[in-house]
């Protein structure tokens, strides 16, 4: 209950004071090519229950079509405006009215495909206890995976992150299931917001645990 007024709260805050900003990201969205403002992406959350995603279209319109959930740095589906909204992690501020609605958290495991979710086993079905979230200790370790995937040199981006990326970020993301509580999630946030900061400056990533 503390966490849902939490979120609830700043959700409510961030959409007010972002909302200059978001009429600004749509109007570039629009001008910049054509198609929907938000990319509304089917993801799984709490107890297995699907919802759509808020995200602002940083891709192609109907991008998904092709059968890829996971995106390199140099993925050609990318708009010119896409790689600046991708560069700064714009496209997530639009989340937060999934979190306002209750579909998300601010803190919290990230939503998943359900083609990746179709392969937990049962230790990480935990992952599904819980709101997914904006951003996690996953999301901030890798900042980078567009990068990742790119420099990977596999051609199938989802087989790179299945790979490259899918397995650490799961057992960070059980770190949260077994440890979250409300100080750990402030302490994910700022420490989120340090790394885009101080990886935008070519530093390393801020306060990620050990699994």
């Amino acid at each position: 209950m503390v966490k849902r007024i939490f979120d609830l709260v700043l959700s409510s805050f961030g959409l007010i004071i972002m909302s200059p900003f978001i009429l600004l990201f749509a109007l570039a969205i629009k001008i910049d090519s054509k198609g929907p403002v938000f990319y509304r992406g089917v993801r799984v959350g709490r107890g297995g229950k699907s919802f759509r995603i808020y995200k602002f279209r940083s891709m192609v319109a109907d991008a998904e079509k092709s059968g890829v959930s996971s995106t390199s740095g140099q993925d050609m589906r990318v708009t010119r405006m896409g790689n600046l909204i991708r560069k700064f992690k714009m496209d997530e501020i639009s989340q937060l009215i999934n979190v306002f609605l209750g579909d998300m958290s601010l803190v919290g495991p990230r939503p998943e495909v359900q083609k990746f979710v179709d392969l937990y086993n049962e230790e990480e079905k935990q992952i599904l206890n819980a709101r997914p979230g904006i951003t996690d200790w996953s999301s901030i370790k890798f900042h980078n995976e567009g990068e990742i995937i790119e420099q990977s040199g596999i051609a199938d981006a989802d087989e790179a992150y299945a790979k490259l990326i899918r397995p650490e970020k799961l057992r960070l993301q059980l770190k949260y299931i077994r440890e979250r509580n409300l100080w750990i999630d402030i302490k994910i946030i700022v420490a989120t917001i340090a790394t885009i900061i101080v990886t935008r400056a070519g530093g390393k990533p801020i306060g990620v645990p050990k699994v």
